[in-house]
C-alpha cells in the first residue's frame, strides 16, 4: 500500500502512473539490467526510457545502457556480448547532502583550515 502510494503523489520513486500507462500502451520491453531497473522502447517509434527499481537516480544506468538510452548504439546490451572497458568504472552513489560528501580543506564544514597561498600569486583584495 506504501509503494502504491509514494507512486502516486512522488515522480522520485520508481515511474509515475502516466509513464506506467504510456509503457503499458506502447511500450516494449527491452531488458533489465544488474540494478534491477527495466528498459522500454515504443513500438514502432524511436523513444526509449528506463524504469528504475527504486529511486530515479540517473547515475544509477550502467555504461552499456546509457550507450543504448542516449542513442549512441542501436542494439540494446542484452542482444550482444557486452563487456565494460576496464576504465569504465562501477557505479558510486551521488553523496552530495550527506555525511559522505566531499569536503576540501578550508570548508565550513571541516576543522581543517585553508592552506595558505605559496608561489607568486598574490590574492586580491578590494582597493588595491
Amino acid at each position: 500500500m506504501k509503494t502504491l502510494i509514494l507512486q502516486f503523489f512522488t515522480w522520485w520513486n520508481s515511474a509515475t502512473w502516466g509513464t506506467r500507462f504510456f509503457t503499458w500502451r506502447k511500450g516494449e520491453f527491452v531488458g533489465e539490467d544488474e540494478f534491477g531497473n527495466k528498459y522500454y522502447r515504443e513500438r514502432g517509434g524511436t523513444k526509449r526510457w528506463v524504469i528504475y527499481k527504486d529511486l530515479a537516480e540517473a547515475s544509477l544506468i550502467p555504461p552499456g545502457w546509457h550507450g543504448w538510452m542516449h542513442h549512441r548504439v542501436d542494439t540494446p546490451p542484452t542482444d550482444q556480448a557486452y563487456r565494460a572497458r576496464e576504465w569504465q568504472k562501477p557505479h558510486k552513489p551521488n553523496l552530495t547532502g550527506t555525511p559522505g560528501a566531499y569536503r576540501p580543506h578550508g570548508s565550513i564544514l571541516t576543522p581543517e583550515s585553508r592552506p595558505k597561498v605559496t608561489g607568486d600569486y598574490d590574492a586580491w583584495t578590494p582597493g588595491s
